[in-house]
């Protein structure tokens, strides 16, 4: 599979992938009693605990006793299947334990793994991180204080974030690139995550924030997201999901701005100073810097909208 691949994409499916086999399992269980319905049931059992062994291989460090249970109880579980009509009461109750821990025991610990793991960012996955994992492939897991894939891992035409956390100072006529600076303190922290905002900012966004259609606008939403759950008040997501989309244009920030609809605008979000790509949100960064007055706080450049340099 070529490019990003998200896995939160094929997880939506599970639970009619679920559905379909509870189904297909109680129609053959209720037919146990022709051999054709029990080969089927004993087939995908044990062709479940195959895959199951495999998959729980991919994270060898996680529980590697289970990998070879379920291989051992998948085949055990298939063969009192095809004799169920044959046996006694106690092997039937070891053959459905069997069977229980064959088709259920990998994705419990992944569930009971993945409950208890805090995890931030877009892009959530079950279970533990896998053997080469690069935190933007297959079974890939962000964990608090990463904000995105490292650099060069992102397919033709994407954006990829530079290191997480929030950019360092500015001037009135620079601009940090977003995704860049120093790693400050506070901040959302990139593509997929939404960081740590500060309380101090929080508080100096949240000033008279309701006095305005956005309190604040940055690049990048799930920057936005981060400073709109901070501070309970709307802020702009210059460029949509990467940045890259002309939405708004340079001309209707300029409109919003004049009209008095925008407080603040949070400088390294997603998108780039303009770097001659000519994106909407690089040419909003850009004269922003050059227009309005910045301050730091807590390490993140903040432009105040209704302070124009002079």
């Amino acid at each position: 599979m070529a490019g990003i691949f998200h896995e939160y994409y094929t997880a939506v499916l599970a639970p009619a992938i679920a559905a379909v086999v509870a189904i297909g399992g109680a129609l053959l269980w209720s037919r146990r009693e022709r051999a054709w319905a029990r080969l089927v049931l004993a087939v995908a059992l044990a062709g479940t605990a195959l895959w199951a062994w495999v998959l729980l291989g991919r994270s060898a460090d996680f529980l590697p006793w289970l990998r070879w249970a379920v291989l051992v109880a998948g085949p055990a579980a298939a063969v009192v299947l095809l004799a169920v009509h044959r046996l006694g009461r106690a092997v039937l109750a070891a053959g459905t334990a069997a069977a229980v821990l064959a088709g259920l025991g990998g994705p419990v610990a992944y569930a009971v793994q993945t409950a208890v793991t805090p995890h931030v960012g877009a892009i959530p996955t079950a279970g533990p991180a896998v053997s080469g994992d690069d935190g933007f492939g297959p079974g890939a897991v962000l964990q608090p204080g990463t904000g995105g894939p490292p650099p060069g891992t992102a397919g033709s035409g994407e954006q990829v974030p530079g290191p997480a956390g929030a950019p360092g100072g500015g001037d009135a006529t620079t601009v940090v690139p977003p995704g860049g600076g120093d790693g400050g303190p506070s901040g959302p922290g990139g593509l997929l995550g939404t960081g740590e905002v500060s309380d101090e900012l929080a508080a100096l966004l949240a000033e008279d924030g309701a006095s305005y259609t956005w309190a604040a606008a940055t690049v990048g939403s799930n920057d936005a997201a981060g400073y709109q759950l901070a501070t309970g008040l709307p802020v702009m997501p210059v460029g949509g999901f990467n940045a890259s989309d002309p939405s708004p244009t340079l001309e209707q920030f300029q409109q919003y701005v004049a009209d008095g609809e925008i407080h603040w605008f949070i400088g390294g979000g997603l998108g780039t100073a303009d770097d001659g790509d000519g994106s909407a949100s690089a040419q909003i960064a850009a004269w922003v810097a050059e227009e309005f007055t910045a301050r730091t706080v807590d390490g993140v450049t903040v432009y105040d909208l209704t302070r124009p340099v002079t």
